[in-house]
């Protein structure tokens, strides 16, 4: 036999080819490209780092607002909600996993006062539910935004998978704040101050998860 090939069954491949494939295959099931330096790699590791707590803090919201209302007939709706939101960590989480991304250390904290978050507004009223969906995912879509026209400043060609993910993602998370609109957010009791202070915490919350 050749050197530099390997007999399988009556089929005889080439070594090089097998590692072409293969590293072929590894970049075609990843969504971030391969960094060029090490500047490139902080950013996407940030963006990465922060979308994941984003997402996962709004899992936790969506549990909190469930262990309350689970059961009432808003119950069906927030868990279609919450559905489309495990569906995006799990993407994250994927993510994270491939391309060695550390998550925030603040997960625990998220963990908490993002369940914290859902079930108090829950016990409003599904109104009070509906305005914390609306704050929520009117900040992360916004922040998807931002991440989207930055990718496209840079390269959009380089960053095609990656640009596919968070605006699909986007969308789901504006649909979630159209929803909460149509159900009343805004008779919520003090709806525009509960808004703004969800909103607050949620920029803060951006802002460190990208770092720690």
């Amino acid at each position: 036999m050749l050197k530099g090939t390997v007999k399988t069954g009556s089929r005889v491949f080439s070594t090089s080819l097998m590692r072409q494939c293969v590293c072929k295959d590894a970049r075609a099931y990843s969504v971030l490209p391969v960094p060029r330096d090490e500047e490139e790699e902080a950013m996407l590791h940030r963006m990465m780092r922060v979308d994941h707590a984003g997402e996962y803090g709004a899992n936790r919201i969506y549990a909190g607002q469930m262990a309350v209302l689970g059961r009432t007939q808003t119950g069906p709706l927030i868990q279609h909600m919450w559905d489309q939101e495990k569906r995006h960590l799990a993407k994250f989480n994927e993510i994270l996993a491939e391309n060695r991304v550390r998550p925030t250390f603040l997960l625990p904290l998220w963990n908490i006062s993002g369940f914290l978050l859902g079930a108090s507004s829950a016990l409003l009223g599904k109104e009070g539910a509906m305005a914390c969906t609306v704050a929520v995912e009117e900040s992360i879509s916004e922040h998807y935004n931002s991440q989207i026209r930055a990718l496209m400043e840079q390269d959009p060609d380089r960053y095609t998978e990656l640009l596919q993910v968070i605006k699909e993602f986007r969308d789901e998370e504006m649909e979630h704040h159209d929803t909460g609109l149509e159900q009343n957010a805004e008779s919520a009791p003090g709806y525009w101050l509960l808004k703004a202070v969800i909103q607050l915490g949620c920029k803060a919350a951006i802002r460190v998860s990208e770092r720690v």
